[in-house]
C-alpha cells in the first residue's frame, strides 16, 4: 500500500446504547481535536442497528477525501467499520479505534498513545489485516483474531449469559465443562479433533490471555495458536500459562486452510458466528490492507 497522507476529516461512528460511554468519549475527542484543530471537520455518527457502523463506514470510504473513520467502541464495532472500509476497494479512507466497549483488546495492544495525540501529530500507516474466506463467499477481513473451538463457545455463552466480571467467570466455566471438540481436515485424509484453533494478527485477546510473545499487526503474517483436544486438566494448564505467562511463540504463516468436518461457531473479532459442516475455509493475511492511525 501506498504511503497515505494526512487525513482530512474526522468521522467518529458510536453507539448511542454503548455500555461503555461511546457518546461521551466521542464528543470529548470532538472536542480535543476541535481545540487543537478547529480547522479540521469532525462529524459524529450514531448507529441505529447492529451492522450500520460497517454501512456508515462504506458510504464514508466512498465519499473521496481522505477521512479518518473512527469507531468508538470495543473490538466488535471496529470490526464492522474496518470492514466497511474494505468494501471499498483503492479508498484513501482510514481508521482508528476509541475505546469504548467491553472487549478492547485490539486498542490496549496496538496503541502507542492517546487516540487524539495520534490524529493531531501523525499520518495514517499500514496495518495488516486477517482476511477470511467461506467457500466462495466474498471475504470477511479481522484486525486482531479468528478464533475456531472453545473460544466462540465461551464467547457465545457470554453474550447469553450476560456481562460483567463475575457473570463471565461463572459462563466461562460453565462453558469450558461442556465444551465438546470440533473436527477438521487440514488435508486429504488428515482430520483432528480440535480445542481450539485461533488466528491472530495480534498478541493477547481476552483481556488477560497472551498468544504470542511475537506477534505483530504489521509483518505479513499471523500467528497460528491450535491446541489439539486433550483432557481437562490440561486445558485448564494451558488456559493458566496463557494468563500467567503467555504461550510464547507460536508458528507463523501467511496463509491457512482447513475443512470444517461439522458445524462449528466462529468467533471474529469478539462476534460469533456460525460455519456449517463441510465448508472449506482459507485464512490469509492481507498485508498493509487498511491505513490507520494509533
Amino acid at each position: 500500500m501506498r504511503v497515505a497522507e494526512p487525513i482530512d476529516s474526522v468521522l467518529v461512528v458510536f453507539n448511542p446504547g454503548s455500555t461503555g460511554d461511546a457518546d461521551v468519549l466521542a464528543e470529548q475527542l470532538r472536542d480535543e481535536l476541535g481545540a487543537a484543530r478547529p480547522e479540521l471537520a469532525v462529524r459524529l455518527v450514531p448507529t441505529e442497528y447492529a451492522g450500520h457502523a460497517r454501512v456508515i463506514a462504506r458510504e464514508a470510504a466512498s465519499a473521496g477525501g481522505r477521512p479518518l473513520i473512527v469507531s468508538a467502541s470495543g473490538d466488535g464495532g471496529y470490526n464492522e467499520v474496518v470492514n466497511g472500509i474494505m468494501d471499498v476497494p483503492g479508498t484513501d479512507a482510514s481508521a482508528a479505534v476509541l475505546a469504548a466497549g467491553n472487549a478492547n483488546d485490539h486498542d490496549r495492544v496496538t496503541a502507542r498513545r492517546p487516540l487524539a495525540e495520534a490524529i493531531l501529530d501523525g499520518r495514517p500507516e499500514p496495518m495488516d489485516l486477517l482476511e477470511m474466506h467461506r467457500d466462495d463467499d466474498p471475504p470477511h477481513y479481522a484486525h486482531s483474531y479468528i478464533g475456531f473451538g472453545l473460544t466462540p463457545v465461551v464467547a457465545l455463552q457470554i453474550e447469553k449469559g450476560g456481562k460483567g466480571s463475575i457473570r463471565e467467570v461463572i459462563t466461562t466455566v460453565r462453558a469450558f465443562w461442556a465444551f465438546t471438540p470440533f473436527e477438521v481436515e487440514f488435508s486429504r485424509g488428515d482430520r483432528r479433533r480440535i480445542d481450539n484453533l485461533v488466528f491472530a494478527n495480534i498478541g493477547e485477546m481476552a483481556k488477560v490471555a497472551e498468544l504470542s510473545a511475537t506477534s505483530r499487526p504489521d509483518d505479513g503474517r499471523f500467528e497460528v495458536v491450535l491446541l489439539e483436544h486433550r483432557p481437562k486438566w490440561k486445558q485448564l494448564w494451558v488456559a493458566a500459562r496463557a494468563a500467567f505467562s503467555g504461550l510464547g511463540r507460536q508458528p507463523a504463516t501467511s496463509d491457512f486452510r482447513f475443512t470444517a468436518c461439522g458445524p462449528m461457531p466462529v468467533q471474529i473479532d469478539g462476534e460469533v458466528d456460525e460455519v456449517a459442516g463441510g465448508t472449506a475455509i482459507r485464512v490469509r493475511c492481507a498485508a498493509g490492507a487498511l491505513n490507520v492511525v494509533r
